[in-house]
């Protein structure tokens, strides 16, 4: 077991409906279709696939899925959506986890690796993806950039979003550990306020290619969305791509 936190059946329950934004066509077909790009017609495996919010749909557009995911909550969401013989799920953490065969494309999405909450344990998980992949096959994560350059001297907190229905977002920060926290507040039809906080480990850009040559797996592209839009100094986001080298490279 690694320290990555367990979505609960509560969390499990609303998560859909609080992630509503990354379930949006705008958001999610630009996603669909990079990674079916990648894939071709090989197989797609996702690490903590969740709900199946991306599993799902690229599993419609032809790409074999297979993922693996911590939290039996979060499986149980996504197996009311399909059937086991439609998208199959393995039970794991995305840094030890094995799955039997070998895939084209691992990939990892929506800043997931940072619920890894130490170095050692992400870089297993780039080893896992490397395990898993063909020699050709790629692995994809897409993570935020950490937003330490807008924190005032002496603080520690970020503000991250604040949306129209009340959603209010802040991140925490420690330097020394990469340790970040991520407090959500959520304001209730009934006017209460709901809490909810989660706890990860940012990794820069550059410290995601080391790890990635540890697994040896060499560094293909870097864009700043799904779109492929160029990813500069001043991206608060990137998707990235690396290449297992093919035999006799």
């Amino acid at each position: 077991m690694t320290s990555s936190e367990v979505w609960t059946e509560d969390t499990a329950t609303r998560y859909d409906e609080s992630s509503a934004e990354m379930f949006a066509s705008d958001v999610l077909d630009p996603t669909i279709d990079f990674l079916a790009g990648l894939a071709g017609s090989g197989a797609a495996l996702e690490f903590a696939i969740g709900t199946g919010r991306v599993g799902i749909p690229l599993a419609a557009r032809g790409v074999p899925v297979t993922g693996i995911e911590l939290s039996e909550p979060m499986a149980d969401q996504l197996r009311q959506k399909v059937d086991e013989a439609t998208l199959p799920v393995v039970m794991g953490d995305m840094a030890t986890t094995r799955v039997a065969g070998e895939f084209d494309l691992a990939y990892l999405v929506f800043n997931t690796i940072s619920n890894l909450r130490t170095q050692a344990e992400q870089v297993e998980c780039f080893r896992n993806a490397a395990r898993h992949l063909k020699p050709g096959g790629r692995f994809v994560i897409e993570l935020w950039v950490p937003a330490i350059r807008r924190m005032p001297p002496g603080q520690s907190a970020v503000p991250m979003t604040m949306g129209d229905d009340g959603h209010l977002v802040f991140d925490t920060y420690d330097l020394a550990t990469q340790a970040c926290t991520s407090h959500h507040y959520f304001h209730e039809p009934d006017g209460s306020t709901r809490y909810s906080a989660g706890n990860f480990r940012y990794i820069w850009p550059a410290e995601c290619d080391l790890m990635a040559q540890l697994a040896g797996l060499e560094f293909e592209s870097r864009y700043a969305d799904w779109h492929r839009a160029p990813f500069t100094s001043d991206s608060t986001s990137h998707i990235s791509v690396w290449r297992k080298p093919a035999t006799g490279e």
